[in-house]
């Protein structure tokens, strides 16, 4: 049963200063068929004493003159009239702002959920389609009945990547609470999307070592069973000691790994182990890779499009599970050292000629949210004590934990006839 939110306004906020009329191609990267969806993030506040009125007209004033320099923002995302691509049309449309009020309390978001919709009315405006006209930007604030509130953010992932995005919301922010101000921004926003573009680039690619776009026999109705089945959402915190375990156990197998490659591994491992595929099952993790400084010229700072590319790591299912995670890590690190200025390109060039789409046949996506610096949005009402998606998905997002700069939280939705078997395996250290 989900929670009841009741909307009580609902208004466009547009740019608070003329901004420029006109209209602004997306990249090659951008215009990707898999990124016309909303990221959503939700925030938890835990505020005292404070003034909802003067909160709200804070954090609306804010946006508006956020949407200064970030005026695509408030435009709206289409189809070029020749196919080619996406573009947006700048005309100060404006971002959707919500206020509602719900019954639910901030340590309900302690846990995962019980369903995986069930946070989802709070972000009521849901954007199906991000290219018929909805904003691309909406930001919805809902009092629960305990004094606390959430923050729901929802941005078209054609415009901005989790940077982008992220940087963004920091800004508003520091708006919100007088530390910055427009004339005097530490980062000014790049818009420049044509660096993405294969016009940008002097050769022709091969996509011939992508495995991310190569499709894989379906040897066990994955895609059925992952339309049909009840997913059970699930929610688990690793400390810095327990990923120092895990590295422990791959240092005999593999070279020295980072916390991201040897915990992936291991939540990718403790996932395939407990979906019970067959031993020939191609597997895949697909995990974002952000090139900012992987692509020559590097983009420039405040580059909010989106810069970054799929890493894919790739085996069969009874490798996964019976070799030792020091074998998965490898994987992994692997993935993320073959992306390079090349590699990148060879992205580029194939996902602007041909509208490659990665598979999704046997892959597991993860994507980090850690180190975006979304535990930092503070608009009045001290920093966010939970930070998650507004949906608990089959995407396995890293999620950053308050007050616990070395602690990850991972947040995905599993098969509810694998889950009991996953948990288990994902908090057993040492299998």
């Amino acid at each position: 049963m989900s929670s009841s939110v009741l909307v009580k306004e609902a208004v466009l906020i547009t740019p608070s200063e003329p901004t420029p009329i006109q209209i602004l191609p997306l990249s090659a990267l951008d215009s990707q068929l898999f990124l016309r969806f909303t990221i959503e993030y939700l925030l938890v506040y835990k505020p005292y004493g404070l003034d909802k009125a003067a909160t709200v007209n804070r954090v609306k004033s804010a946006l508006g003159r956020a949407l200064v320099p970030y005026y695509p923002l408030a435009g709206r995302v289409r189809a070029r009239p020749n196919g080619s691509g996406l573009e947006v049309v700048c005309r100060a449309q404006g971002a959707a702002f919500l206020q509602a009020v719900s019954d639910l309390t901030a340590s309900e978001f302690q846990a995962a959920p019980r369903h995986k919709t069930q946070w989802r009315k709070l972000l009521s405006l849901q954007v199906a389609d991000v290219l018929k006209g909805a904003p691309p930007l909406v930001v919805q604030l809902t009092w629960l009945s305990d004094g606390s509130a959430t923050l729901a953010v929802g941005f078209n992932h054609c415009l901005c990547d989790g940077i982008g995005s992220a940087e963004f919301l920091n800004l508003v922010a520091e708006l919100a609470t007088g530390k910055q101000k427009l004339t005097d921004l530490n980062s000014k926003p790049v818009w420049d999307r044509y660096l993405m573009d294969p016009k940008s680039y002097k050769y022709k690619s091969s996509t011939s070592h992508h495995p991310e776009f190569k499709k894989v026999p379906d040897l066990c109705g994955f895609i059925s069973r992952f339309n049909q089945e009840r997913f059970a959402p699930t929610s688990v915190i690793f400390d810095k000691r327990r990923v120092n375990e895990l590295k422990k156990l791959t240092h005999s197998q593999s070279s020295i790994c980072t916390s991201f490659e040897v915990l992936s591994a291991h939540i990718w491992k403790s996932w395939a182990t407990a979906l019970n595929l067959p031993p020939n099952q191609t597997l895949k993790l697909l995990f974002t890779i952000n090139i900012r400084n992987k692509v020559k010229p590097s983009l420039p700072s405040g580059y909010y499009g989106n810069g970054f590319v799929l890493g894919c790591a790739q085996t069969s299912a009874k490798d996964l599970v019976e070799k030792g995670l020091g074998y998965a890590t490898g994987l992994v690190k692997r993935a993320k050292e073959r992306v390079n200025d090349e590699y990148v390109r060879e992205v580029v060039e194939s996902v602007s000629s041909s509208g490659t789409s990665p598979d999704s046949v046997g892959v597991l996506i993860m994507s980090q949210w850690s180190r975006l610096g979304l535990e930092k949005v503070d608009i009045g009402m001290g920093r966010p004590v939970e930070v998650g998606p507004v949906c608990c998905d089959r995407y396995c997002i890293l999620l950053p934990v308050y007050d616990h700069k070395d602690s990850v939280k991972v947040n995905v939705s599993v098969p509810a006839t694998a889950v009991d078997k996953y948990l288990y395996l994902l908090k057993s250290i040492g299998t």
